[in-house]
């Protein structure tokens, strides 16, 4: 996803960006995007973001997995298991009681696939984190407090920004409700403060007719290094453009180096890694896409877990873990020889609409939800 912004540096194949500092994602290759093969990839930030927990949800648990160890009480049971049958208890939220998030249920889906959740109770106050062996917690957001995201780790996007995408970005799409942050997408006219009847698609639109939210952790929450885990149910209607990924803290894009660990749009779920080439804008691209339809029936309802585990020699991007894509760091160099992903990098969360690769909204029904229910950081000890 990526768009030449006035200002900032920008863009990769679909051109570049930088709304008031933060730079657009451009297009990787094949699977509904650019020219090339091997699968699309959300459009690579480029140029720079100006500036820059915990418990469950509230009163229900969120359970994935066959007879899933959830909360105490009487909360929701989730559904959709991770591939392996291994499921995450349900999420125990604000209120007294036991702890949410208890443990892993056998559950015996794959993935993409359904097991009957098993969580019931009502939720405990701020439920356990599971903390895999030889990491430790670093950071996390678990969306418990409602009302604004917490400004400590977020902050926003605003106006026109990339790929052309039909949304203007703004705060008010995005809250935080019964334990989930909420990016909303609406079908909403918006006047473009910046509208002057020519130049480019930023400033000849009068009006945008959709809106949506796009978060950013940039000068706030960067990390080097470790295991980055969303647990997040996506829109997958007709126009959905929905994205978590990271972009390093040095350097325009690409040659900051992007990683998509969660991108969807044009029918695929997709699993990027970007770096610099010669040509300024221009990415190289490790695309890795999964045909929706080859998720199984119904995967678009239920929460699902992408996980991303990066060292110093390796990225490897997961769903609901199944290994999507791995990438060596040494295969993915910038023009100088030098890898992008040996420095800190930072997070994104947005919900495009439309655009260069998001596709017609006509035969979408509004408004749509991303709902993400957790984002967590962990490190080897």
């Amino acid at each position: 996803m990526h768009e030449k912004a006035a200002g900032a540096a920008g863009t990769g194949v679909a051109g570049q960006a930088a709304n008031a500092g933060v730079a657009g994602m451009g297009a990787a290759p094949g699977a509904g995007g650019g020219s090339g093969s091997g699968g699309t990839g959300m459009s690579g930030m480029g140029g720079s973001l100006a500036g820059g927990a915990g418990g469950g949800s509230g009163g229900d648990a969120q359970s994935a997995g066959a007879g899933g160890g959830g909360a105490s009480g009487g909360g929701a049971s989730g559904g959709g298991a991770p591939s392996g049958g291994r499921a995450t208890g349900g999420r125990g939220g604000r209120g007294g009681g036991a702890a949410g998030e208890a443990g892993r249920a056998a559950g015996g889906a794959g993935l993409g696939g359904n097991a009957a959740g098993g969580a019931s109770g009502t939720a405990g106050s701020g439920g356990t984190i599971d903390v895999p062996a030889g990491y430790t917690l670093v950071w996390h957001d678990e969306f418990d407090q409602d009302g604004a995201p917490d400004p400590k780790n977020w902050k926003f996007e605003h106006g026109f920004v990339r790929n052309e995408e039909d949304q203007w970005y703004q705060e008010d799409n995005a809250s935080v409700t019964g334990g989930l942050l909420v990016i909303e997408g609406r079908k909403e006219r918006v006047e473009n403060p910046n509208y002057t009847g020519s130049g480019d698609w930023k400033t000849s639109r009068q009006y945008a007719e959709y809106t949506s939210s796009s978060l950013n952790t940039s000068g706030l929450q960067s990390f080097q290094y470790g295991r980055f885990e969303m647990r997040a149910r996506i829109p997958t209607s007709g126009g959905m453009w929905p994205a978590w990924w990271t972009l390093g803290v040095s350097g325009e894009w690409p040659s900051n180096g992007e990683v998509d660990i969660m991108e969807y749009y044009a029918g695929n779920v997709l699993a990027n890694v970007a770096c610099g080439t010669s040509t300024q804008w221009q990415a190289k691209w490790d695309s890795q896409p999964t045909p929706l339809s080859s998720l199984g029936t119904g995967w678009s309802n239920d929460f699902h877990v992408w996980r991303m585990d990066w060292d110093d020699q390796t990225i490897d991007l997961y769903l609901d873990d199944q290994v999507m894509n791995t990438t060596e760091l040494s295969s993915m160099l910038n023009a100088d020889g030098k890898s992008p992903f040996k420095q800190k990098a930072y997070m994104l969360v947005n919900l495009a609409l439309g655009g260069n690769n998001g596709g017609s909204l006509s035969g979408t029904t509004f408004p749509v939800r991303y709902e993400v229910d957790y984002i967590r950081v962990f490190q080897k000890q």
